[in-house]
């Protein structure tokens, strides 16, 4: 199944649960620094292969946001997928939690798997919707 078909079925799954963004990062249940094939859900999504990197979909974009040492990799591999790269760390490129809070519309809601998710990254995702009233959903791992 291509990139596109996979992001295609998972923004199927967003709308069903009323999800506006749904984000997956690189990350296991114990935060380990290199994650089991088990836990490649963003590669799996994307099909960028670095070991560090983050995917953020919506009903009409996604992005994907890495370090300086994937960005050559990271644009070759999605290269037709319509994801957009966001090189971490440059300037005027916002953090996800960034990006969210400027995009999400009154009321809208970020999920992702809360079992992926450390309390202070899953915090400042709640930070980032509050403003407009919005909410997070951490009870479905929409990839798996």
């Amino acid at each position: 199944m291509k990139v596109t078909e996979k992001i295609a079925v998972l923004r199927n799954l967003m709308q069903q649960d009323g999800i506006d963004y749904y984000y997956i990062p690189t990350n296991d249940f114990h935060g380990s620094e290199y994650v089991a094939d088990y836990f490649k859900c963003r590669e799996y999504m994307s099909g960028f292969t670095g070991s560090a990197g983050s995917l953020l979909v919506s009903a009409t974009e996604a992005g994907l946001w890495t370090d300086g040492r994937y960005f050559l990799q990271a644009e070759d591999q999605l290269r037709g997928t319509g994801i957009h790269l966001f090189r971490m760390g440059e300037p005027g490129v916002p953090t996800v939690e960034e990006y969210v809070k400027t995009e999400l519309c009154a009321g809208g809601c970020v999920g992702f798997d809360g079992k992926t998710m450390g309390a202070v990254s899953a915090d400042k995702f709640q930070e980032s919707t509050m403003e407009k009233g919005g909410s997070i959903y951490t009870e479905k791992d929409l990839v798996g």
